[in-house]
């Protein structure tokens, strides 16, 4: 089933450890033509979850945070460090790594957690995006990160790689 928001254009599919859904999503938006789908996905690393923006293919075995890095710098994605502090998230630990940006609105984390990834990005130096993490339709479009760029993958993922990105609780 595909959803449609009325100012939200861009949504990244990043299914946890799998791109079976991205081929059939993709499919479905291109008849709309205002919609954009950046395939990716979230990898299970065992420090803790990575999104990486712009592939519809996993990174081979074993996923490490470097190997997860190294893999998406080849391809020209993005890597984001996924709700670093909750559940399944590294923390602190993020900053060993070269990421390209932090999740730092995550509309299952707590106010608490979302203020701590913030602060993580700041430190770092990297900027911060937002993803609703949903679940379920009800989930979608609770967050969004203000993107400002061409209506095209590639250009999503050149904008959140310069910082042109905001996160925002979404109204409306």
């Amino acid at each position: 089933m595909l959803c449609a928001h009325s100012f939200i254009k861009v949504a990244a599919v990043t299914d946890h450890d799998s791109v079976r859904g991205i081929k059939a999503t993709v499919e479905l938006a291109s008849a709309y033509p205002d919609i954009l789908i950046v395939p990716g996905v979230e990898i299970s690393t065992e420090l803790g979850d990575v999104l990486v923006l712009g592939t519809d293919e996993l990174p081979p075995k074993p996923w490490t945070p470097e190997s997860v890095v190294y893999y998406a710098r080849g391809i020209g994605a993005v890597t984001v460090v996924a709700h670093p502090f909750r559940e399944y998230g590294m923390g602190d630990l993020a900053r060993n790594y070269k990421f390209d940006a932090v999740e730092v609105l995550n509309g299952n984390s707590s106010a608490k957690a979302n203020s701590e990834a913030k602060a993580l990005a700041k430190s770092m130096g990297l900027p911060g995006t937002a993803g609703s993490d949903a679940h379920q339709v009800s989930e979608l479009f609770s967050v969004n990160a203000k993107i400002d760029c061409s209506l095209s993958v590639e250009g999503v993922l050149k904008a959140i790689k310069k910082g042109s990105v905001s996160a925002q609780v979404t109204k409306g």
